[in-house]
């Protein structure tokens, strides 16, 4: 029988650990943020993009190496964007006074200065956040601490895809209950009752192993139902497998013989009230290519209905802020949390991550 999830020790000092912590998205981790491609080419003058992060306005673009780079969206003069102003392809200019600065963040040119003004701008320095690049995404981790801790790997592709589709969708709805919703198998019979993706109207008993993963979990590689028109497209038996790490990702492989289409689902804070949800599908067969134009508005009728259904959920939060969590469909909602504290607690601590989770098998109807 395999062995229950058990909590891990707490330190003695677990008081430590700043209550807010757990109601706050984390802080040092990564967060896409948009597309690769929504950015352009290396030092593109056109390139720069003002996005937010957690409260945080970051503004993105390429360097002329093409590496991208992210600064905060704040000249230190007068406060005013760098978004708003030009960029060169080497240099963002502030539209305010015309401060220059590098797409490293230091200050190049202060050109109201007098050549007899002494002043020395070198050190003056926009920060920077750390950016990368990883399945098609920019991904930003916001953290301003000291360098250093462990953070959960960014999402890789294991197959070429021939092809690809992403949606985006903003949930005015907190970074948790909407994270909640990649991980919770009971609401899918109630919020995506279509035709397309879920044409039984019967409940019928899951069972489903789940397994520990750095920074997650994942439901193991598992055959499952074809009377879904999505899966026919694949033939054969699809297998499908399911990761969740931290923050907030979740991975969905699916393969049939050769074919692979993977499902990936981001979801990402903007404010303390407002989520980005982004949705890409990738595949394998150059054939499915043909079905883009039905494939998407089917995503976005997707991403909608979770949109629609964590709105009404936040508003009922707002009044009354608990949630009972019940039964073994609800344990994966559990785990993120002791998930998340754990990575709280690890960085508290200065010490490795250590996943409290233990393999374990679920059973619910869905």
């Amino acid at each position: 029988m395999n062995a229950p999830f058990t909590n891990p020790p707490r330190p003695a000092d677990e008081d430590a650990l700043d209550p807010d912590a757990m109601r706050q998205p984390l802080g040092n981790a990564w967060y896409c943020v948009g597309q690769s491609r929504s950015l352009g080419k290396a030092g593109s003058k056109t390139g720069l993009r003002a996005v937010e992060l957690n409260g945080e306005q970051i503004v993105l673009g390429r360097a002329p190496d093409g590496t991208p780079f992210a600064l905060r969206d704040r000249c230190p003069h007068r406060g005013m964007a760098l978004s708003k102003g030009r960029f060169d392809g080497d240099t963002l200019m502030c539209p305010f006074h015309g401060w220059r600065f590098g797409t490293d963040g230091r200050c190049r040119d202060v050109p109201t200065l007098s050549e007899h003004d002494a002043a020395d701008f070198s050190r003056i320095q926009v920060q920077r956040f750390p950016i990368r690049e990883n399945a098609g995404f920019l991904w930003v981790n916001p953290h301003l601490g000291p360098a250093g801790g462990e953070v959960a790997a960014l999402p890789e592709l294991d197959f070429t895809p021939a092809g690809s589709l992403v949606v985006e969708l903003v949930v005015e709805a907190s970074f948790d209950l909407t994270t909640l919703s990649l991980v919770d198998p009971g609401h899918v019979a109630f919020v995506h009752d279509s035709w397309w993706f879920r044409p039984s109207k019967q409940l019928r008993e899951k069972v489903k192993t789940f397994q520990p993963v750095p920074h997650g979990f994942v439901m193991t590689s598992h055959a499952t139902t074809t009377s879904s028109p999505v899966y026919r497209l694949l033939g054969g038996v699809p297998e499908v497998e399911i990761e969740f790490r931290l923050p907030g990702v979740r991975l969905e492989r699916i393969h049939a013989g050769e074919k692979r289409v993977a499902n990936y689902t981001f979801a990402t804070p903007l404010t303390p009230d407002r989520t980005l949800l982004t949705n890409a599908l990738y595949w394998s067969m150059p054939a499915l290519n043909l079905l883009k134009p039905v494939a998407r508005p089917l995503m976005r009728q997707f991403l909608t209905q979770d949109q629609q259904v964590l709105q009404h959920a936040q508003d009922g939060l707002d009044r009354k802020p608990t949630m009972v969590l019940f039964g073994q469909g609800d344990l994966p909602s559990q785990w993120y949390f002791r998930l998340k504290r754990e990575a709280l607690e690890a960085a508290r601590d200065g010490r490795p991550f250590t996943n409290p989770l233990e393999r374990r098998e679920l059973r619910w109807r869905s």
